[in-house]
């Protein structure tokens, strides 16, 4: 079992930067591939980012390419999500999960490849 815990989200202006944490227990941390993903109202899950057990690869989201910055801490058992030049449209939900099945450098974009998921953290973007 991987138990989740996402934090860092907020109400911030156009252009701003936020970063998201993810903290996370129950399993050797090094053991899963992270990523997260982000869900408006009316829309499916979209992915955001990921990284892979050993960090050494990342993957983003269209949409977040070149804005958005995922990283891990071993240390802390913690994932990270900076978030710059943020846009209204990057208003969302925001889920960290973990993926225990991925290789050591490898990564998936895929929602249902995820077993565990946090609960989310609300990130509004005014204009």
């Amino acid at each position: 079992q991987v138990q989740l815990a996402e934090s860092g989200g907020g109400l911030v202006q156009a252009g701003g930067s936020l970063r998201l944490s993810c903290a996370a227990s129950g399993r050797t941390f090094s053991g899963y591939a992270m990523g997260w993903f982000r869900q408006s109202p009316g829309k499916e899950r979209e992915f955001v980012a990921a990284i892979s057990r050993s960090g050494g690869s990342t993957g983003y989201g269209d949409s977040v390419k070149g804005r958005f910055t995922i990283s891990r801490d071993g240390r802390k058992n913690t994932v990270y999500l900076q978030m710059n030049s943020l846009k209204p449209e990057d208003t969302a939900v925001y889920y960290c999960a973990a993926d225990v099945r991925r290789s050591t450098r490898d990564y998936t974009t895929s929602v249902s490849s995820y077993d565990y998921w946090g609960q989310g953290t609300q990130v509004t973007v005014s204009s």
